[in-house]
C-alpha cells in the first residue's frame, strides 16, 4: 500500500531499528517504548488489522507468531512477555496495518490499562 507507514518500513524507504526479518516478517523497536522492550511484529503483506486476516493466509500469520517468540527469546524475555494488537479507532489502533507489540523486560501490571 503506497502511504502505509509499516509498508514503507518494511520496504526500507523509512529508517528504522530492524530487530528481525524473513520474507513473511518485519520486527523493529518502537519509537516510543513502552516497556524496556518494546518490538513491533509485522506482516510483510499489507493486512489493515485483524479484522482484515481473511485475505492473508494461514502460513503469513504463522509467521508472525513464530516471529515473535524467536524474537522474544533473541531478547532474553526468558521471564514472560505481553502480546498486543490493536484493532481499530476504538482501541488506538494507530496505524492500519496488522502489528503485534511485544513488550516486556520488566514486571508488567496485572490489570488492563
Amino acid at each position: 500500500m503506497d502511504n502505509c507507514l509499516f509498508c514503507k518500513i518494511a520496504a526500507g524507504q523509512i529508517p528504522s531499528d530492524k530487530v528481525y526479518e524473513d520474507d513473511s516478517v518485519y520486527a523493529f523497536r518502537d519509537i516510543n517504548p513502552q516497556a524496556p522492550v518494546h518490538i513491533l511484529v509485522i506482516p510483510r503483506k499489507h493486512i489493515p488489522s485483524l479484522d482484515g486476516i481473511g485475505d492473508a493466509s494461514d502460513q503469513e500469520l504463522a509467521s508472525c507468531l513464530r516471529a515473535i517468540r524467536t524474537i522474544a527469546g533473541q531478547e532474553g524475555l526468558n521471564h514472560g512477555y505481553r502480546v498486543v494488537s490493536n484493532c481499530g479507532p476504538d482501541a488506538c489502533q494507530s496505524v492500519p496495518h496488522l502489528h503485534f507489540h511485544i513488550l516486556g523486560g520488566t514486571q508488567m501490571a496485572d490489570r488492563m490499562a
